[in-house]
C-alpha cells in the first residue's frame, strides 16, 4: 500500500496530511512559512519522514496565479516519488464552515491541515475508482 501525503500550500502556511495505508487519514500539523525555501526543506523532510510514494497538491482551478506559485514551489521540493495535482477550489472556506464555533484560533493551521485531509480524501476517492 502506497503512503500518501498531501498539501495545501498557502502563502503564509501549509496544511499537510497523510495515509499510510489509503483508507485511514490524518491531518498533521501545519507548516508555517517564513520563506518559499524553508517551507519546500520542511515539506521535503516531512516526505521522507514519512517515506511517501505520493504527494498530492491541492491546486485552485479557479485562481491561475496560485495555481503558478504553487507549482513553482512543488519544483523547490526534494522528492523522487509521484506527484498528483488535485483541483483544491473552495476546500478551505468548506472546512472553516464545517468548523464554524469549534476552532477558535484560525492561524494555526488547523484549518489548513484539514483543508489537506479533505484534498486527500478527493483524491483517494479518485483513486480507489482506478
Amino acid at each position: 500500500m502506497e503512503r500518501i501525503i498531501a498539501i495545501d500550500v498557502g502563502l503564509k502556511r501549509i496544511g499537510i496530511a497523510y495515509t499510510p495505508n489509503a483508507s485511514v487519514v490524518v491531518p498533521l500539523n501545519a507548516i508555517i512559512r517564513k520563506n518559499r525555501n524553508q517551507a519546500a526543506k520542511e515539506v521535503s523532510n516531512l516526505l521522507k519522514e514519512y517515506k511517501a510514494d505520493i504527494l498530492v497538491v491541492g491546486i485552485p482551478k479557479t485562481n491561475e496565479e496560485m495555481t503558478k506559485r504553487i507549482k513553482h514551489f512543488t519544483n523547490l521540493i526534494d522528492f523522487n516519488g509521484k506527484i498528483e495535482f488535485v483541483d483544491e477550489s473552495f476546500t478551505s472556506a468548506i472546512v472553516e464552515e464545517e468548523i464554524k464555533g469549534k476552532i477558535k484560533h484560525k492561524r494555526d493551521g488547523r484549518i489548513d491541515s484539514l483543508a489537506a485531509k479533505k484534498i486527500l480524501e478527493s483524491f483517494l476517492a479518485s483513486y480507489n475508482k482506478n
